[in-house]
């Protein structure tokens, strides 16, 4: 087992790049299968999240060719299998999009139910109440998710609650559907975007991503292209409030500081200095943080996938602050870890006070969940001491690099072996 030892209560300071969006990366991966041709996809993060659907596609019989360091090609044109098994879904929650991407190429599909971060009840009963509005017959059969379809015909979507899984499933699903499906109380991510225009380059056509409803027109084929990935927004808010933490002076380029809004209008809260430009944000901290309100929502809201980073940073803030979790169950399982720092928080259903103390106390703490992992990285950044942070698998899944990064920013964070 790996872990991370952090030597902190250094401020970041310096430049860091961001990486390709791991959250669009995992959706437009298997919409490759869609089309006809091989498709060049460039920005793809290093990460293991992206390994494993890389490795799913040449299971199902895809061939992958890394052409350069983010950048590769992939040929559908060989795809025989329909089925995703317990084995290589169980490490990824992107596995359900081969639910949509296959039953798009195949009208059929047959996947196990996702794996990845374990932090409350992640049903698909959305994602099949799209399938079926468009004609599908859903089963489970031997712990699989079983969609088949004599042929896929445009529907009316409502969604009951506004989930990015599910509005880009039936998007998957929908795009060589037979007339015009519609999507109300649709997700607004860009990673949403993003996915409707690598899609739409292809020859789909898909209007309203971005706003809360979405229509798709089926179109008989899609043709392979060359597609670039956005910036990762949440790598970028982990960086910025790392930097913010340490009381650093960071600037983080390649990204679309438009994404970061939500983020950065709490870290101006909460006492930051920020500057903004065409691709890159500066986040400057000199003193410590103040106290701050924060509830997640969906975009554009602030991220849930950003709660347990600001959380930490709040941990040492001046004051009392409150975090509210309105988006997963269970989210808050972290904060047991932060205990083990000494850090005063108390949790009530989704809603954690947190009062703020001058400094942590170093420890050992375990990476609970992929963003939770990161906030125990800011943990340790941020604490006088020496830091352990163990389970750092779960951190792999979603950050390229991330000792090169930080050390490059003048952290002492090493990676390790038992």
């Amino acid at each position: 087992m790996e872990k991370f030892v952090i030597q902190g209560g250094k401020p970041l300071i310096g430049e860091v790049h961001i990486s390709g969006a791991k959250i669009a990366a995992v959706a437009i991966l298997p919409a490759v299968l869609l089309a006809d041709g091989p498709c060049i996809i460039e920005n793809l993060p290093a990460i293991s999240d992206v390994e494993l659907v890389l490795k799913t596609l040449k299971t199902l019989g895809a061939t992958v060719k890394k052409l350069s360091e983010g950048t590769v090609e992939i040929d559908p044109t060989g795809v025989s299998s329909y089925v995703v098994t317990k084995e290589m879904s169980s490490g990824m929650r992107a596995s359900s999009y081969f639910l949509g991407a296959l039953l798009g190429r195949m009208n059929k599909a047959k996947v196990a139910p996702p794996g990845g971060c374990d932090f409350g009840v992640r049903p698909i009963d959305q994602h099949i109440k799209g399938f079926e509005a468009m004609g599908t017959t859903v089963t489970i059969e031997n712990d699989m998710v079983v969609c088949r379809a004599d042929e896929l015909k445009g529907g009316y979507i409502y969604l009951d609650m506004v989930t990015v899984g599910a509005t880009i499933n039936i998007m998957l699903a929908a795009v060589k559907a037979k007339g015009m499906t519609v999507i109300e109380n649709a997700a607004r991510e860009p990673h949403i975007v993003d996915l409707a225009n690598f899609l739409n380059s292809m020859g789909a056509n898909i209007m309203g991503a971005g706003t809360n409803v979405i229509k798709i027109r089926g179109v008989e084929r899609l043709s392979g292209k060359a597609y670039s990935i956005i910036p990762d927004q949440i790598e970028a808010g982990t960086y910025m409030v790392a930097a913010a933490a340490t009381c650093g002076d960071v600037t983080i380029t390649d990204v679309t500081p438009k994404h970061l809004e939500s983020i950065i209008v709490k870290l101006i809260e909460a006492g930051a200095i920020v500057e903004q430009f065409d691709e890159a944000v500066r986040i400057k901290m000199e003193n410590r943080p103040r106290r701050c309100q924060v509830k997640t929502m969906p975009h554009p809201g602030f991220p849930t996938d950003m709660q347990p980073q600001i959380a930490t940073m709040l941990a040492i803030a001046e004051g009392e602050s409150t975090v509210i979790e309105a988006v997963w169950d269970n989210r808050f399982r972290y904060i047991d870890e932060l205990y083990k720092m000494g850090a005063q928080i108390k949790v009530e259903g989704k809603r954690a006070i947190i009062t703020g103390k001058e400094a942590l106390i170093p420890s050992f703490v375990n990476a609970t969940d992929l963003r939770a992992g990161a906030a125990m990285v800011i943990a340790g950044l941020m604490t006088e001491g020496k830091t352990t942070v163990g389970n750092i698998a779960y951190i792999d899944r979603g950050y390229e690099k991330l000792v090169e990064k930080l050390t490059a920013l003048g952290a002492d964070i090493k990676r390790v072996s038992d």
